[in-house]
């Protein structure tokens, strides 16, 4: 029989090598016993086991074992199984992130969306072009990803306005949608038919006093039109601009 072959990870677990599991249930449940032993008498707190798909089989020997669901991808299942009571595990991700653009022209009139899944309302709902950001994926990028794809405008980014934190949100995770003022590099709209019911330039005048534009909608474009809270991105020492965004404000 061969073991489980594991790494440790910073809060005390181990992690067992998901290429080392093997195929049958039967073996599975043999070595997975003699490794919760052996870890166990290690002092290990906690085991982390990730299931690929192609070996889903495995899954109900390791919840016999005791372990439990802590959160899923495409391609596989991650279980968890504390060897001391009350043991630490950190929780999976709890929110989505999203980002809107606040894009106004020198006409002073802002680009404004409104949604087909709004059409239900009746009336028409205009609000700011964006959404989610994608996995890996800087504020910066996104936003600018965002409106482009909604309306075909190409924009630079300006600064960090504010943002909302709203709990009760997609599968009962929260959301944090953060509001940006950007600048555009063109005016031609091109819509993006599949998801925007209708896309224009809107006087900010007129956007502020229209009554298809919730209370929400207006006082962030207030916020972003103040422009003296704005944060913009900022270089720090030691933070690779790779891998982490630091918004700060501007000097």
């Amino acid at each position: 029989m061969t073991a489980l072959a594991a790494t440790v990870n910073a809060f005390g677990g181990v992690v067992a090598d998901p290429a080392s599991l093997p195929s049958d249930a039967g073996l599975f449940s043999e070595v997975l016993a003699e490794g919760l032993e052996r870890w166990g008498a290690e002092g290990y707190k906690v085991v982390w086991l990730e299931v690929p798909i192609g070996k889903a089989a495995l899954i109900p020997v390791a919840v016999e074992a005791g372990f439990g669901f802590h959160h899923s991808g495409e391609d596989y299942l991650m279980l968890t199984r504390r060897l001391v009571g009350g043991a630490f595990i950190p929780p999976y991700a709890s929110h989505y992130v999203g980002a809107g653009g606040v894009v106004l022209n020198e006409r002073n009139e802002l680009l404004v969306v409104w949604e087909r899944t709004h059409r239900h309302r009746g009336r028409r709902y205009y609000k700011l072009p964006g959404g989610a950001l994608h996995q890996g994926e800087h504020l910066v990028h996104g936003v600018i990803r965002e409106v482009e794809e909604e309306t075909g405008i190409r924009t630079r980014f300006e600064g960090l306005a504010c943002f909302r934190h709203w709990h009760g949100y997609r599968f009962g995770k929260s959301d944090i949608y953060f509001v940006c003022r950007l600048a555009p590099l063109t005016e031609e709209i091109r819509m993006q038919e599949a998801e925007i019911a209708e896309c224009l330039w809107m006087p900010v005048v007129e956007y502020l006093a229209s009554e298809e534009v919730g209370a929400f909608n207006k006082r962030i474009v207030e916020a972003a039109l103040d422009g003296n809270g704005c944060l913009v991105p900022t270089e720090v020492e030691g933070y690779s601009a790779e891998e982490r965004e630091v918004f700060m404000p501007r000097h």
